[in-house]
C-alpha cells in the first residue's frame, strides 16, 4: 500500500485531515483527480468555493476532503450527534444516496453519522433519523425544504453547505427551494457550489449566497472527456433501434447506459431490449424509489448489464465498470451531451460513447459536438458481418483463457474423443456458442462518407460564378445546375412516378450522386430530369453501356432545345420576331401592362329603374305582439289567456290536487 506522501506531496496540494488520509489509503488512492488537488490548496482552507469540474472527476471525494477542516476543526473524531454540522444538496434522489455511500466510508474513521432526506422515501423514517441526530445530511431540494417548514430540520449549527450539481438542481426548477434552504441556514456557514458548468445563473446564485467565493476550474475546458472515445453511428431514421441493439453486441460492455429522452421511450426501448434477450433495467422518474433502487443494484451486482434511463434520473450516478454510453435520442445541447457521457470515463478509467444519428439529424449532431468541443469519428451501424467476427473473436479468447482439464474430467473427455472427433467438438462447441448470443439486426449499410462530408447548400445569389445581387464575386457553393442536360425517362403520371423512388434509380442508372441531379419534372408518359453539365457525358456513356438498368425503363438524351416541359411529340416553339411587340393591347382594355382602358364618367352610365317601394310590414299574430308565431300554425287559430280555452290535446293536464 502507498504512503500519504506518495500520494499528496504538501509542497503542491497543502495538507489534508489526518482523520481522512487513513480511509483514502484504504480504499487504494494512489493519486488524487485534478479537483481533488485543487481544493486542498491553502488559500481555499476557509473561503466559500465555486468550483467547476467535469462529470466523473471525482467531486465527491473532492468536497468531503475540503469540508473537513470545516466540520471537524482540530478533532480527531466527530462528538455525539446532534443537530447537523454540514449540508449536502444533490439534484436526484440517486445522487444523494451515492454522495451518502461515498462520504460514509471517507469519514468511517471519523465516527460520523450521517441521514438522507430524499423524495419518495418514508418522511417519518426520516423524521426519526434527524431526531436521534447527524454530523452530516444529505438530500435532495424539496424534501429538505419540506423537513426544514416543518421544524424536523434544524440547521441553526450548520457549518458548511454543498452544492453539488448545481447547474442541474437550477436547471430542474429548484432555485426556489435553494434558496429557501439557504436563506435558513446560518450566515456565518461555509457554501461550496460543485458544477460541470458555470452559466450565468449559478453565478448569480454565487454571488448571492456566498462571500467572496474564489473560483476553481480543476480541469482544462479544451479537452473535456479525454478518457472517453466518442463515436457517431450514421443510421436510416427507421433503423435507429436496430442500430442500439448492433451497437450494444458489438461492444459487448460488462455495463452499458442508454439516454432516452422521455419515460414511454425508456419503456418501449426497455421491452424490445428484454425481448431481443438482454439483461436489461429501466430507470425513470416514474418508478418508485424501491424500483429504481433496485434497478441500480441489479447493475452493480451483475444480473443486469444495460440500463435505459433518462438524462435526470441518471443524473450523477456511477455505476462499476460502466464502459459504454448510448446516446439513443440525440442530446438537445452541449451541457446533456457531457453530462449524459460522463458516467463513463469516470477516475481516470477509459469509455466509448456512442451518438445514434439518423442521418436527417446529422446537421444537429455536428452542432452540439462542435459547441461540446468533442470530436467524434464517424462510422455505419455495426453490420451482421462485423458482429459475427467479434464473436468469433471472443470465443476464440474463451476458449484459450479456460483452465487446464481436471483429473476428474479426463474421463469424459477421453470418452467425447472416442466417439466424436477433436473437428466434430469443436464445431459443436462453436455452434452451441453462437446459439447462445444474441442474433445482430440488419441494417442499411449507406454511404457515410457522403453524409459527413456534405457540402454547404448553393447559393442562389451566384449564377456562373457571379453575383446577380451586386456583392462580391466569388465561385459558388455546390453543383451549379446552370446550362445543365435534360434526359427523358418512360415513366410519367400515369405510371404513378414519385421523385422518392426515381431519384434513386437515376443515380444507380447513370453512376451519379443526387448532388449532380437537378430538376425533375413528371409529365403525363415520361420524365425528364436535369443533369450537371459536368457529369452529363459520363452519365449517357454510362446508359449507353448498361441501359437504365430496370426492364421496361428506357433513359435517353433529350433533344436540344426541348424543354422540361416539352413532350417528345412536341415541336418545340419558334423564337420571337425581333419586330414583335413585347406584349398585346387588348383594344377593349386598354395596354395590358400599361395604361388602363379609362372608364365611362358617371352621367354616362345608364341608370338602374328604380323599384317600386314595398312595404314589408305584416299583421301581428294574435297574441304576444312580437310573436310571429310559426309557419306551420297558419291559418289554425291562437290560444291566449285561460287554461280551459285551449283544447285539452295542446297544453299539459293540471295535477291533481293532493288529498
Amino acid at each position: 500500500m502507498t504512503s500519504m506522501d506518495d500520494i499528496l506531496p504538501e509542497a503542491v496540494l497543502g495538507t489534508i485531515h489526518p482523520a481522512l488520509a487513513s480511509a483514502l489509503t484504504t480504499r487504494g488512492y494512489e493519486t488524487l483527480t485534478p479537483v481533488q488537488r485543487a481544493v486542498l490548496a491553502d488559500d481555499y482552507a476557509a473561503a466559500d468555493l465555486l468550483v467547476s469540474a467535469q462529470t466523473g472527476s471525482g467531486k465527491t471525494v473532492a468536497f468531503g476532503i475540503a469540508i473537513a477542516s470545516t466540520l471537524l476543526g482540530a478533532d480527531q473524531r466527530f462528538g455525539p450527534a446532534g443537530q447537523p454540522l454540514g449540508l449536502v444538496i444533490a439534484p436526484t434522489r440517486e445522487l444523494a444516496q451515492q454522495v451518502q455511500r461515498e462520504l460514509d466510508w471517507l469519514y468511517a474513521d471519523a465516527g460520523i453519522v450521517t441521514a438522507s432526506c430524499v423524495g419518495g422515501m418514508d418522511t417519518r423514517t426520516e423524521r426519526r433519523a434527524l431526531e436521534r441526530g447527524a454530523h452530516l445530511v444529505v438530500g435532495t431540494p424539496g424534501r429538505l425544504r419540506d423537513h426544514i417548514s416543518r421544524h424536523a430540520l434544524d440547521l441553526t449549527a450548520l457549518r458548511a453547505v454543498v452544492l453539488d450539481e448545481a447547474d442541474e438542481m437550477l436547471d430542474l426548477g429548484f432555485r426556489e427551494d435553494l434558496e429557501f434552504i439557504l436563506a435558513a441556514a446560518p450566515a456565518e456557514r461555509r457554501t461550496l457550489m460543485f458544477s460541470a458548468t458555470v452559466p450565468p445563473a449559478i453565478a448569480t446564485l454565487a454571488r448571492t449566497f456566498q462571500r467572496d467565493a474564489l473560483r476553481v476550474t480543476a480541469t482544462a475546458a479544451s479537452e473535456p472527456h479525454a478518457d472517453i472515445d466518442y463515436q457517431m453511428i450514421m443510421v436510416q431514421a427507421a433503423e435507429r433501434e436496430n442500430a442500439i441493439i448492433n451497437a450494444l453486441l458489438y461492444f459487448d460492455s460488462s455495463n452499458t447506459l442508454v439516454f432516452c429522452h422521455t419515460r414511454e421511450a425508456v419503456k418501449h426501448l426497455t421491452a424490445r431490449l428484454a425481448n431481443r434477450g438482454f439483461s436489461v433495467v429501466a430507470l425513470s422518474g416514474e418508478l418508485a424509489q424501491s424500483e429504481r433502487t433496485r434497478a441500480l443494484q441489479a447493475m452493480r451486482d451483475g444480473r443486469a448489464r444495460v440500463c435505459v434511463a433518462t438524462d435526470v434520473a441518471a443524473r450523477g450516478i456511477d455505476l462499476p465498470n460502466l464502459d459504454l454510453v448510448i446516446h439513443a435520442d440525440l442530446p438537445s445541447n452541449p451541457d446533456t451531451l457531457l453530462h449524459r457521457s460522463g458516467r463513463t470515463g469516470r477516475a481516470g478509467r477509459k469509455g466509448v460513447c456512442v451518438l445514434i444519428v439518423p442521418v436527417h439529424r446529422r446537421g444537429a449532431a455536428q452542432r452540439v459536438l462542435k459547441l461540446a468541443r468533442v470530436e467524434a469519428s464517424v462510422r455505419a451501424a455495426p453490420t451482421t458481418e462485423e458482429i459475427d467476427a467479434r464473436y468469433r473473436e471472443q470465443i476464440l479468447d474463451a476458449a484459450v483463457a479456460s483452465p487446464p482439464m481436471e483429473e476428474a474430467e479426463a474421463p469424459f473427455v477421453a470418452e467425447l474423443l472416442a466417439r466424436m472427433t477433436p473437428e466434430a467438438i469443436a464445431a459443436a462447441y462453436l455452434r452451441q456458442q453462437l446459439a447462445a448470443r444474441p442474433a445482430p439486426e440488419e441494417v442499411t449499410d449507406a454511404p457515410i462518407q457522403s453524409y459527413v462530408d456534405k457540402p454547404p447548400r448553393r447559393d442562389k445569389r451566384f449564377v456562373d460564378g457571379v453575383r446577380i445581387d451586386g456583392g462580391e464575386d466569388r465561385p459558388p457553393r455546390g453543383p451549379d445546375m446552370v446550362g445543365g442536360v435534360w434526359f427523358s425517362l418512360s415513366l410519367g403520371r400515369k405510371h404513378r412516378a414519385d421523385p422518392k423512388w426515381l431519384l434513386p434509380m437515376i443515380c444507380k442508372a447513370g453512376g451519379v450522386t443526387k448532388r449532380e441531379v437537378g430538376s425533375i419534372k413528371i409529365l403525363d408518359t415520361e420524365t425528364r430530369f436535369e443533369i450537371a453539365a459536368d457529369s452529363a457525358a459520363a452519365f449517357a456513356e454510362q446508359l449507353a453501356r448498361t441501359g437504365s438498368g430496370e426492364k421496361g425503363v428506357v433513359i435517353s438524351p433529350v433533344e436540344p432545345g426541348r424543354g422540361a416541359w416539352q413532350p417528345e411529340n412536341s415541336a418545340p416553339r419558334p423564337p420571337r420576331p425581333a419586330s414583335a411587340p413585347a406584349y398585346k393591347v387588348r383594344s377593349d382594355r386598354g395596354d395590358k401592362l400599361g395604361t388602363q382602358a379609362v372608364a365611362p364618367a358617371a352621367d354616362a352610365r345608364p341608370s338602374r329603374p328604380e323599384k317600386p317601394y314595398k312595404d314589408k310590414a305584416k299583421p301581428f299574430a294574435q297574441g304576444n305582439p312580437k310573436d310571429k308565431g310559426n309557419p306551420k300554425d297558419k291559418g289554425k287559430p291562437k290560444y291566449k289567456g285561460k287554461r280551459a280555452e285551449a283544447p285539452s290535446g295542446d297544453m299539459p293536464r293540471k295535477r291533481p290536487a293532493k288529498a
